[in-house]
């Protein structure tokens, strides 16, 4: 999330959400049905690139992430893609979707398991906060706030020197927090890891060629793993980055989403990234992937990135100044502890992710084969459970 000014939640009332509503994404790749949890901040806003919804009661909303996540309902969508540069999806047409009429038994039934996985979310965070955390306490930064001065100045050697003119890059927050780090006793980032830079060409592979395309959105969740769909090397049409079991993605791009995860696949389809990735592959077991990535995800870090970046409209950071981080020792002396706690998120993720593929595939067999088909699906995965 990213905070706003007070203006803009007076000036956009539309954008405003709520608990228990349900996004509903409309632009790009349209794929994405999203539940606003209760303990959801107040005052935040979403963009204009989906739309908002209320159900009269709770299992219709479990109906419709079901049904508009699973196969026939992302096709329904998809048929109502313009034909634009940026596909869209218009409110009449995604509200005339057709949405399947079952019987009472069959939607309490997948309402449970939906609300199962929206649950193990609490998980996930807790997990989230946990590590970071343990972080920031090994650092001695969990008190810690960026100073906002109103004014300050730097030297023209250093503005030379680092080829930039631009204020933002001379925050004194920033400066802080590196020479905070470099205090510490350790070494920079670019000596505890390598920068990989290896490209796929899809043009130099088969075109029945199946492999793993990661875009930056994909590490909003902090781990790219085998459950992203495979495509074909003719379907990609531009380079990317290759990407290796244990690697750090790190998206350059817009540093305050945190797009950085680990890429955890192990099976024999190759991975690849886009080029906004910058990808990080650990030196030595001192810090493990799943460490780097909850470190370059801590506050005292984005502080640095936040303002390394320039440009405008698509804000980008150097490789030179990611590399140049100092990470101190300390890191590494609760890399263990780290590395169990995020995968139990990472745990908890799967799990939450299966049990909606469970309501999906109930919706899907009670379209093709009837609730009786679909509930006794339901009941032997539960046995199996």
């Amino acid at each position: 999330m990213v905070c706003v000014p007070e203006a803009d939640w007076v000036r956009y009332p539309k954008g405003r959400i709520k608990a228990g509503e349900l996004l509903i994404e409309v632009k790009g790749k349209a794929e994405k049905v999203a539940v606003v949890p209760r303990d959801f901040p107040e005052k935040t806003l979403v963009t204009g690139t989906c739309f908002k919804l209320t159900t009269h009661e709770e299992w219709q909303r479990s109906i419709l992430v079901a049904h508009l996540t699973g196969r026939f309902g992302s096709l329904l969508k998809d048929r109502l893609k313009t034909n634009l540069l940026v596909a869209y999806i218009a409110k009449d047409d995604l509200f005339n979707i057709p949405i399947p009429m079952l019987g009472d038994g069959l939607v309490q039934a997948i309402h449970r398991v939906v609300e199962m996985s929206l649950s193990t979310r609490n998980d996930i965070i807790s997990k989230q906060y946990e590590a970071n955390a343990l972080l920031l306490d090994a650092l001695g930064t969990a008190d810690w706030t960026p100073p906002e001065p109103l004014s300050y100045t730097a030297r023209a050697a250093d503005a030379l020197a680092f080829g930039r003119i631009d204020a933002q890059y001379f925050m004194p927050a920033k400066e802080q927090v590196r020479q905070s780090l470099a205090a510490l006793p350790g070494r920079l980032l670019s000596d505890r890891v390598d920068s990989i830079r290896e490209q796929w060409v899809p043009d130099r592979a088969p075109p029945k060629m199946r492999v793993r395309n990661f875009d930056v959105t994909d590490a909003l969740v902090p781990l790219l793993n085998t459950e992203k769909e495979p495509s074909f090397a003719a379907e990609i049409g531009s380079m990317k980055k290759v990407l290796k079991d244990g690697d750090v993605a790190v998206s350059r791009l817009r540093a305050y989403l945190k797009e950085i995860a680990v890429v955890r696949a192990t099976d024999e389809i190759p991975s690849v990234g886009s080029s906004e990735f910058i990808v990080l592959r650990p030196k030595d077991n001192a810090i493990s992937p799943e460490t780097l990535m909850v470190f370059l995800r801590s506050a005292p870090v984005q502080t640095i990135l936040k303002w390394c970046q320039d440009g405008s409209q698509h804000p980008r950071f150097s490789e030179s100044d990611l590399l140049s981080i100092p990470v101190p020792d300390a890191v590494g002396q609760v890399s263990r502890d780290i590395t169990q706690i995020v995968q139990e998120g990472f745990a908890a993720r799967h799990r939450a992710s299966k049990l909606l593929d469970v309501a999906k595939r109930a919706v899907e067999i009670a379209i093709e084969d009837g609730e009786h088909a679909a509930m006794a699906y339901l009941d032997q995965t539960e046995e199996a459970a």
